[in-house]
C-alpha cells in the first residue's frame, strides 16, 4: 500500500484552511499514513460471515416504564415561579418578534 504523499497532506491541510510549516506537513504525512495503515489491518480482518453489530455484546433496553402519574398543583408551582402570568412561566425574552 502507498503511504500518503507531503502533497496529498498540504492539499488535505488547504482544504482544511489549515497553515501549516514544512516540518508540520512531513509530521502529519507521516501520522496520517499510520492512520490509513491501521485502517487497511482492520479492513483486512473484517469477515464476510461476520454480521455487523453497534456493540459487541447484546444489549437490553433498562429505562423504566412510562407512566402517566399525577403533576403537582397549579397553586404551589405558581408559589413557586418567580414570575407567573396566565398560568404559565415568564421569563426574559430572548429573541425579537418578526
Amino acid at each position: 500500500m502507498a503511504g500518503i504523499t507531503r502533497a496529498e497532506t498540504e492539499h488535505l491541510a488547504r482544504l482544511a484552511r489549515l497553515e501549516l510549516t514544512n516540518e508540520e506537513l512531513d509530521h502529519y504525512a507521516e501520522q496520517l499514513d499510520v492512520i490509513l495503515q491501521a485502517v487497511a489491518r482492520v479492513s483486512e480482518v473484517a469477515a464476510d460471515d461476520i454480521p455487523p453489530t453497534s456493540h459487541p455484546i447484546p444489549m437490553e433496553n433498562v429505562f423504566r416504564a412510562d407512566v402517566a402519574t399525577a403533576s403537582l398543583p397549579i397553586d404551589e408551582v405558581s408559589a413557586a415561579a418567580p414570575a407567573w402570568q396566565d398560568e404559565r412561566f415568564r421569563v426574559p425574552r430572548i429573541l425579537d418578534e418578526v
